[in-house]
């Protein structure tokens, strides 16, 4: 399994967003800390907006912050938002699945209940979790 780089990306602005709490941050300055372009951070801030997971403002003192407390948002949530639209294999999409065995195949029941303790056991880590304690973080994130 692999995560795509949106989802990496976007789990990288959380954590920035929620190290530096009560403050407006940029874009830019995320893009920078994070090690991404300002064009692949944008996206994934859209994505992040449309879900309600960060608030957005516009304008000369513009950028973004948490749009609800780190302990109230769940890696298993932000995960299931940016992965949702990525089939895990081919048969999990019926509309694309070309699988011959598909019909048969008791590897995709597997694969389900793997999906599904993947995801119950990110459902548990809070991005509060990431951040509280972890002074290092704190270090390489922090804006000065």
């Amino acid at each position: 399994m692999r995560l795509t780089t949106r989802t990496n990306i976007a789990m990288r602005a959380l954590m920035y967003c929620a190290v530096n709490s009560g403050r407006i941050v940029r874009k830019s300055d995320i893009a920078t800390a994070c090690n991404t372009s300002e064009n692949h951070m944008a996206q994934v801030i859209n994505t992040l907006s449309h879900h309600g997971l960060v608030k957005t403002t516009r304008g000369r003192n513009g950028g973004l912050t948490l749009a609800k407390p780190p302990e109230e948002i769940s890696v298993g949530h932000v995960f299931r938002k940016l992965e949702s639209g990525v089939p895990f294999a081919e048969c999990f999409d019926p509309v694309t699945n070309t699988c011959p065995i598909s019909c048969c195949c008791k590897l995709q029941g597997a694969l389900h209940a793997a999906l599904a303790a993947f995801y119950g056991t990110l459902d548990q880590v809070s991005l509060a979790d990431l951040v509280q304690g972890n002074e290092s973080l704190k270090e390489v994130l922090h804006l000065v």
